[in-house]
């Protein structure tokens, strides 16, 4: 009798689920992870010559722009 490779499955799913280990589109808006790219966009667009930040610098900016600039929120 044949004997199945390790990765075959018996039963209605017999491929494992292939991913590319990155978010759906949803879960990276949700999460905000879409900000970085939106804003690398935005960079190369309007300072072509700038470099652009890493993911690091974006986010340690960002911290810091809301820490000194706060602003009211109801929740």
């Amino acid at each position: 009798m044949h004997e199945p490779a390790p990765f075959e499955r018996r039963g209605p799913s017999r491929r494992p689920a292939v991913t590319s280990g990155r978010p759906s589109a949803p879960a990276r808006e949700l999460t905000g992870e879409t900000e970085y790219d939106r804003y690398c966009e935005r960079q190369r667009r309007h300072h072509p010559l700038a470099p652009v930040p890493t993911r690091r610098e974006y986010e340690t900016r960002r911290t810091r722009h809301r820490e000194t600039h706060p602003q009211s929120r109801c929740c």
